[in-house]
C-alpha cells in the first residue's frame, strides 16, 4: 500500500480539524499550526477522535492546548527529577568501582562478570566515542596531558556518557553492586533495576519533548510488595502504568537523595497552574497529594 496523502498548507490544516467538528477560533488555530505543527498536536487531540475521524461533539481546541502545555510543563519537572536521580546514581556507582578497581575500572572486562556477549566491548566502545567526539574543557586537558585518551578515569567518563550506558555498567557489574546501591534507598533490588529502565524510558521521552502527560509506560516498574514497602499500599491506589508512578517513584527517590529539595512543591505548583486537567489519564485520583509519599 502507497502512501497517497498530499501535504496540506497550514490554513487547509485548520479548516480540517475544524470541519471535523473541533471547535476552534480559526486564526487562533492557525497560528498554533504555525508554531507547533499539525502532527505534533495530534497526539494531544488523538484521544477524542471516532472511528470517521470525527471529533467527539463538544471537542475544544482550547482544551487540548491547555494540554499541550501541561504536558510540556510536566516533562521539565520530571526531567529535573530525573537529573537529580541520575547524578546521584551515576557518583554512587564511579565511585565504588573506582574504589574497587582503580580509575579505569571500566575498562577491564573482567570487572564486569555479568556482561554477556560483546556488551563490555561495546560499552567501552561508547566511553571512548564520546571522550573523542567532546569538547568539555576536562576531556580536552586530559587528552593534551595523558597517554590514556581515548580512556579517561571513570569518575570522568560518567560525565558525558548517557543515562542508559552507566545502567548497562550498573547491570554488568559485580552481583553485589547493584543491590547495594539499591539498599541505600531502601529498595529491593528488582524493584530498583525496573525503576531505572522506566526512568531511563521517560527520561527519553522527555528529551524528544514527546507527549507524557497521558501515556501509558511501555516499560512498567515495579510496585514494592506490602512487606518491603507498605507505604505504597494506600486506598489511594498507584498503578504502574502512567505518569503518576513516575512522579511518586521520584519523589521516593528525591526524599533519599536531598530531603531538604523543593521538588515536590514544583510538581504540586504545575498541577496548580493546571487546574482543568483531567487527572485519570494519568492514573491519579482527586486527592493524590493526601498520599503518604506525598503528604510529607
Amino acid at each position: 500500500m502507497r502512501f497517497l496523502k498530499p501535504p496540506l498548507s497550514i490554513e487547509e490544516q485548520a479548516d480540517l480539524v475544524i470541519n471535523r467538528g473541533m471547535t476552534a477560533d480559526r486564526g487562533r488555530l492557525i497560528r498554533r499550526l504555525q508554531s507547533v505543527g499539525y502532527y505534533r498536536l495530534c497526539g494531544y487531540w488523538y484521544h477524542l477522535k471516532q472511528r470517521d475521524d470525527s471529533f467527539v461533539p463538544g471537542s475544544d481546541f482550547e482544551a487540548v492546548w491547555l494540554a499541550y502545555n501541561f504536558d510540556r510543563r510536566l516533562r521539565m519537572v520530571v526531567m529535573e527529577g530525573i537529573e537529580r536521580v541520575e547524578v546521584g546514581i551515576k557518583s554512587d556507582l564511579y565511585t565504588r568501582l573506582v574504589m574497587r578497581h582503580g580509575p579505569f575500572a571500566h575498562c577491564d572486562p573482567r570487572n564486569f562478570p555479568n556482561a554477556r556477549g560483546t556488551q563490555h566491548f561495546d560499552m567501552l566502545e561508547h566511553f571512548r566515542r564520546e571522550a573523542r567526539r567532546s569538547k568539555e574543557p576536562f576531556v580536552l586537558h586530559f587528552q593534551r596531558t595523558y597517554d590514556e585518551f581515548p580512556d579517561l578515569p571513570l569518575w570522568a567518563a560518567a560525565q558525558i556518557v548517557s543515562f542508559g550506558t552507566m545502567l548497562t555498567m550498573l547491570n554488568i557489574s559485580a552481583s553485589d553492586i547493584r543491590p547495594s546501591i539499591a539498599a541505600t534507598f531502601s529498595l529491593q533490588d528488582n524493584v530498583f533495576k525496573s525503576w531505572l529502565l522506566t526512568l531511563n524510558f521517560v527520561r527519553n521521552i522527555c528529551a524528544h519533548h514527546s507527549r507524557l502527560w497521558n501515556r501509558e509506560l511501555a516499560l512498567k516498574p515495579v510496585i514494592p510488595n506490602l512487606k518491603h514497602g507498605a507505604q505504597w499500599h494506600h486506598a489511594i491506589q498507584i498503578h504502574n502504568n502512567r505518569v503518576f508512578v513516575v512522579l511518586t517513584l521520584l519523589q521516593f527517590l528525591q526524599r533519599h537523595l536531598a530531603p531538604r529539595s523543593e521538588w515536590r512543591q514544583r510538581v504540586f505548583n504545575v498541577f496548580d497552574s493546571f487546574p482543568g486537567i483531567p487527572l485519570g489519564p494519568m492514573g491519579m485520583q482527586a486527592n493524590w497529594r493526601e498520599h503518604p509519599l506525598w503528604s510529607r
